[in-house]
């Protein structure tokens, strides 16, 4: 069991990324629950929550088809690292604010959507170049489930350590925290060893890879259906954690600690999903999988909205969060495994798109239903609405009962995009 879990360790570069990415999300998660937390603290606004995550995730949207391509043009290595050095000062920027004026909600935003632009760029290098980190190639999905748990991990522990350091220390920490976890990433990017970069040949100009990746997902169906449910699921259902910060200041009545542990069983839920997918052999249904962890989802999100009793509520949100890595995880493997390699930047590209691009206008959404029906009933129609998706997944999995997850030959080509140290 454990060798089946972590295989795709035995991989050196794949584990020297896993170590540096680790740590570094752990701040990540520390600076992402400071900021929603200084920004209701000070407006004491739904909307303006839903625009904090807006002002982040929206520009990562917008840029990623730029960056997708990016990262099928040129050395994904060398982007990623240039993209993790460009975070490190964005977030040492952040620090320098909350430092001199502790009030600028202006300021954060901006430099959230400073951030999100980055992040464009970030998302598809970095989702593509695993792929290349991975010595088998057959280990791909299980390096991609593993992916998953570190995020989720650092989402159990980073919210959790947030609270209390805001509590303690101030916002400024945890922004300086950030700051410093980069120097993990850097350094583990800079001691993978691969190859000298092979540039490859690109008659067509950016523009025109785009529209070729297009008119590729379009004419892909598997891909389509994929991107197509995860984009339904990112405005609809995935930013009801936008108004987590209301449930914990005034449903239950709490502090920031309060809120720490409510984004940490969101964490702890998805990290145990994550594991459960890194678990599961070559060779599993992934679309079965997926359409009866949607279920899940919904049924956690419905029990949790309602929940009179604190303890009880992070139970439920935690089981919702269990199905909730699905769609992420699942996604992003059916879309690494069914691509071409000469696509896969743009593959990844319009997952980001469907995901970052989705979720901060849901976020925007859910922020104006929040302020007509509330925010109890409002997370009660996201789990409802999740249950309709999981039954469209249902109904495709019995049109095509048969589903191969294996990797395609294509796969375990290297496309001659060996990267350099």
């Amino acid at each position: 069991m454990q060798l089946t879990t972590f295989r795709a360790l035995r991989s050196r570069n794949f584990r020297l990324y896993f170590t540096g990415q680790a740590l570094s999300l752990l701040g990540t998660w520390m600076q992402k629950t400071a900021v929603s937390w200084v920004i209701y603290s000070l407006t004491h606004s739904k909307f303006m929550l839903g625009l904090s995550v807006f002002a982040t995730m929206f520009p990562s949207a917008a840029f990623s088809l730029v960056g997708g391509g990016v990262a099928d043009r040129y050395n994904r290595y060398r982007v990623l690292l240039l993209t993790q050095v460009l975070s490190m000062v964005q977030a040492a920027l952040l620090t320098l604010l909350m430092f001199v004026k502790p009030d600028a909600v202006w300021g954060i935003l901006g430099l959230s959507v400073v951030l999100g632009i980055i992040n464009g760029f970030d998302v598809p290098a970095r989702q593509s170049l695993v792929h290349e980190l991975v010595k088998d190639k057959q280990d791909l999905p299980n390096a991609l489930a593993l992916n998953s748990s570190m995020v989720n991990l650092s989402k159990l522990i980073g919210p959790a350590v947030a609270g209390l350091a805001i509590e303690t220390l101030g916002a400024t920490a945890c922004f300086g925290l950030n700051t410093l976890s980069f120097i993990a990433v850097i350094g583990s990017l800079l001691a993978i060893k691969r190859p000298a970069y092979q540039a490859q040949p690109h008659p067509k100009s950016i523009l025109g890879e785009l529209k070729e990746g297009f008119e590729y997902v379009r004419a892909t169906p598997s891909i389509r259906f994929v991107i197509l449910m995860l984009g339904l699921v990112s405005l609809l259902v995935l930013p009801f954690t936008t108004l987590m910060p209301v449930y914990a200041k005034d449903i239950f009545h709490g502090t920031a600690t309060t809120f720490g542990l409510i984004d940490s069983c969101i964490g702890l839920g998805a990290f145990v999903g994550a594991l459960y997918l890194a678990s599961r052999p070559a060779g599993a249904n992934l679309h079965r999988i997926l359409a009866i962890n949607t279920l899940i989802f919904g049924v956690g999100l419905v029990l949790f909205s309602h929940a009179p009793w604190y303890p009880l509520a992070l139970a439920f949100i935690a089981v919702g969060a269990f199905g909730m890595m699905s769609q992420i995880t699942i996604s992003n493997t059916l879309l690494q495994t069914t691509a071409a390699p000469a696509m896969r930047g743009r593959v990844i590209s319009f997952y980001v798109l469907a995901y970052t691009g989705m979720v901060p206008l849901g976020s925007l959404l859910v922020g104006v239903v929040a302020q007509h029906i509330g925010v109890q009933n409002a997370v009660l129609a996201q789990g409802l609405l999740a249950l309709g998706l999981g039954g469209l997944h249902w109904r495709a999995l019995h049109r095509q009962p048969t589903v191969r997850t294996e990797l395609p030959a294509q796969a375990n080509s290297t496309q001659g995009l060996a990267l350099s140290s």
